[in-house]
């Protein structure tokens, strides 16, 4: 599967959401809808979405007991997202309760945000590694069923190797080359993301904040199909 876009729509009015879907409609089918959007508008903001066609990515990243984390992962499937993120950090038994919901959407287990570095992580621990960290949390999530690894796109390459071939990785800090950082340090560009194999990857800011969103939402799509030609385009090329 080649890799697909999930555009972050850290907006603050539903009024910026329902314009960036409209121009984004056509080239862009994933969101997320994070916690600024969620606690401002809850169920209107996901409704919106799907009015417009949309699939939902529910991040929360919901870290709690048990019993709370498994009633809000049905409450999510009433609202009908396609997954919501859980916290890696909340343990077996939590993931355990998230996974027994059924139905239930996909369970995307979050293990270090990409906007730490491991002096972030030294809080917990002075010797903590990012990596080994990242690999023993993805360890914890696909032992307990979720369905998809978030990580940086830096330590896919590993994980894919100690998780198996087909493991969903889902990864933000994304950023194109001539893109600013913002608050992300462990970064990856679109086109070696899609190299990856990497089946989503979340871009926010450098599509939302652009003058014009759907001329960057094409030009990360571009780039990642110019990284890894589809089937059809290496047939013609062979040709």
């Amino acid at each position: 599967m080649s890799t697909e876009i999930i555009v972050a729509l850290d907006v603050d009015t539903l009024k910026e959401e329902e314009a960036l879907l409209e121009k984004l409609h056509g080239t862009i089918t994933h969101y997320k809808i994070g916690l600024r959007l969620f606690t401002a508008h809850g169920r209107k903001a996901v409704e919106l979405v799907q009015k417009k066609g949309g699939q939902v990515f529910l991040d929360l990243k919901f870290h709690d007991i048990p019993e709370t984390v498994s009633q809000a992962v049905r409450q999510a499937h009433r609202l009908g997202v396609l997954s919501v993120s859980v916290h890696l950090w909340g343990g077996v038994e939590m993931l355990k309760a998230a996974a027994e919901v059924s139905p239930r959407p996909k369970l995307w287990g979050v293990t270090v945000l990409t906007s730490m570095a491991e002096e972030d992580l030294r809080f917990i621990h002075p010797d903590l590694k990012v990596a080994e960290t990242a690999a023993k949390l993805a360890k914890t999530g696909q032992a307990n069923h979720v369905d998809g690894i978030i990580c940086s796109a830096q330590e896919v390459a590993e994980l894919r190797g100690l998780l198996g071939a087909a493991t969903t990785f889902i990864t933000p800090g994304i950023r194109p080359a001539d893109s600013a950082k913002d608050d992300q340090r462990r970064i990856v560009t679109p086109a070696d993301a899609a190299k990856l194999g990497i089946r989503y990857i979340v871009v926010g800011r450098p599509i939302t904040k652009a003058a014009d969103p759907l001329k960057a939402a094409q030009a990360i799509v571009g780039e990642m199909r110019h990284a890894v030609p589809s089937s059809v385009e290496k047939e013609k090329a062979r040709r």
